[in-house]
Parts: structure tokens; C-alpha cells; sequence
């Protein structure tokens, strides 16, 4: 059975190679951060998240058993960090300005449907940051990272029937709000 790639570095780290864990860093920083601040909403904290996440992912890698992927393991960690951070600090919820969905390959179209891309995008990150954050989260690890539900329920620690309805619910939310951002648009332009 082929290795995959995560394993072949985590391997490298446990065997004294630290530098090795700069490329599982790189590879996973953006989506870390993307959990995190959905959790912190802010963007201080969830760097901070980010970054002690990954400390200690790195000092527990021993730990780390392959019975998941490495990504969905580090989730659980950045997830549980941000949750435990907004426990102590209790901190209240601001707007998320920095965070940009830039998952999207444009794969050589023109530039207008670029500049309609990023228009639809800028609506959807609207119409996500306006959810409660735990739905939030959801459908930014289901629907732009392409967690499993098997993957979000080890992350989160939900149930898949919570995860499913909360999904649900996520959906006819943003349905709601998505309509409302077009028609405030659709009003500016007539």
C-alpha cells in the first residue's frame, strides 16, 4: 500500500528530523487559521490559535496514529484549542473581514467570470459570517474544505445526525441571507 505524502513527513519528524514538519505546517496553516477564526472570530486569536495548534500537534505527533488523516487529527486540535481559548477569555464576537475563501481554481477563465467568482464569493463569505459560529464552522469544513461528516464528527465531536441537521438548518440560513445580500444588490443596481 502506497504511503501518503503526510505520513512519509510525520515519519521524518519522528525520527529527529524536525524540519521535516515545516511542510505539514504550510500544507494545513490556512485551513487551521480558517477553523480557528470561526470559532475566535477574531483574527489575533485565531493566529494565536493556529500557531499554539500546531505546537501541539507537533509535540504529541507520537501520538498521532494514522487511524484518521493527519489533517482531521490537527483539526481536532485547532477546533478544541479555539473552543478552550474562548472559554477563558470569554471574548465577544466581531466580524471576520480578514477571512477570504480563496479555495476556488479559476483554471484559465476570462476575466469576468473571475470578477463574477470573486463577487459570489465575497456574498457567500458574507452570508457564512453572519451564522453562529458552530455553523459556521460546518459548512466552512463540509462544504469549502470537504470534510467528511466521519471527519467533522471527530473534529468536532458532535454526532453525523447533529452535524446533518445543523447543516441543514446552516443551508436554509444562508439561503435566506444570500437572497437578501442579491436583493439588496439587485436594488442599488435598478
Amino acid at each position: 500500500m502506497r504511503q501518503p505524502k503526510d505520513q512519509i513527513y510525520i515519519d521524518k519528524v519522528l525520527q529527529g528530523d524536525a524540519a521535516s514538519y515545516s511542510y505539514l505546517v504550510e500544507k494545513y496553516k490556512d485551513m487551521a487559521y480558517t477553523v480557528a477564526i470561526k470559532i475566535v472570530r477574531n483574527a489575533e486569536d485565531a493566529e494565536e490559535v493556529a500557531q499554539d495548534s500546531f505546537i501541539k500537534a507537533f509535540q504529541q505527533l507520537r501520538t498521532f496514529q494514522g487511524k484518521s488523516k493527519f489533517s482531521t487529527w490537527l483539526y481536532t486540535i485547532v477546533y478544541r484549542t479555539a473552543i478552550s481559548k474562548t472559554r477563558k477569555k470569554k471574548i465577544e464576537i466581531t466580524n471576520i473581514d480578514e477571512y477570504v475563501i480563496d479555495n476556488y481554481s479559476t483554471g484559465g477563465s476570462s476575466q469576468i467570470d473571475e470578477l463574477k467568482r470573486e463577487e459570489q464569493q465575497k456574498y457567500i463569505k458574507a452570508a457564512i459570517d453572519k451564522l453562529p459560529e458552530l455553523d459556521a464552522l460546518l459548512v466552512t469544513l463540509f462544504y469549502i474544505n470537504d470534510n467528511t461528516l466521519d471527519e467533522i464528527e471527530k473534529i468536532t465531536g458532535y454526532t453525523k445526525t447533529n452535524i446533518k441537521v445543523r447543516l441543514f438548518r446552516a443551508r436554509k440560513k444562508l439561503y435566506k441571507s444570500l437572497a437578501l445580500f442579491l436583493d439588496k444588490e439587485l436594488k442599488t443596481i435598478l
